[in-house]
């Protein structure tokens, strides 16, 4: 006996014993209706069956599982902006500025005038300047001519200068006498003022001890 004729007179049986009286046609549309019923039912369970398992292949391809490591999306800031190596270093705590494998000594500023430290562009070079006697430790109302003058700025607006500290050329890597500025053996004022160009940097770092005339740390 086949599924459909079994499903019929079930049917059929059923509603002899809970409907009232209908006709053939009427019993087999009811049949008709359940067995369409079922098919819907069988295949929406089907289809999320198969919504389940592409779930489960999208985050199991998708997610952090054992081994697998997260790209990050962008590089870290640091290796994107590091900054160019200086074009001379000053070190005030040793009495030292370093360019070119060459070593020179300066004298800096007061502990009450400090020399300002980071890192500084060369924005002006001029062979000779006049300036106050407070940039070479004399009073302030006297004038000198200092010669390879280098200003220097920074990003902030701090600034300062180098330059060759001929009224003494004892000074350099031995006091700090001047009201900021960076003072240099006129020798080493001339070349350093030869090898740096407008845009050069400088990097400027330490302070100078609280005693001018103190020995410069190692």
């Amino acid at each position: 006996m086949s599924d459909d004729l079994t499903d019929d007179l079930r049917v059929l049986a059923e509603s002899a014993e809970q409907l009232p009286p209908s006709s053939g046609a009427d019993v087999r549309r009811l049949a008709q209706r359940r067995r369409r019923r079922r098919h819907t039912i069988a295949a929406l369970g089907g289809t999320a069956a198969v919504a389940a398992v592409a779930l489960a292949l999208v985050l199991s391809l998708g997610g952090s599982g054992t081994g697998r490591r997260d790209m990050p999306a962008t590089r870290p800031t640091s290796t994107l902006m590091q900054q160019p190596p200086p074009d001379a270093e000053v070190d005030l705590s040793s009495r030292l500025l370093k360019a070119g494998g060459r070593s020179m000594p300066v004298s800096s500023g007061f502990v009450r005038t400090p020399t300002p430290t980071g890192r500084m562009t060369v924005v002006s070079r001029v062979d000779v300047a006049m300036v106050s006697g407070a940039v070479v430790g004399r009073p302030r109302d006297l004038r000198y001519n200092v010669p390879w003058v280098i200003r220097l700025r920074a990003d902030d607006g701090k600034t300062t200068a180098l330059f060759g500290f001929a009224t003494d050329e004892t000074v350099p890597g031995v006091y700090d006498m001047t009201s900021g500025w960076i003072g240099l053996r006129t020798a080493d004022a001339k070349w350093l003022y030869d090898r740096l160009r407008t845009g050069s940097v400088v990097d400027i770092e330490g302070h100078a001890p609280a005693d001018p005339w103190a020995t410069p740390s190692a």
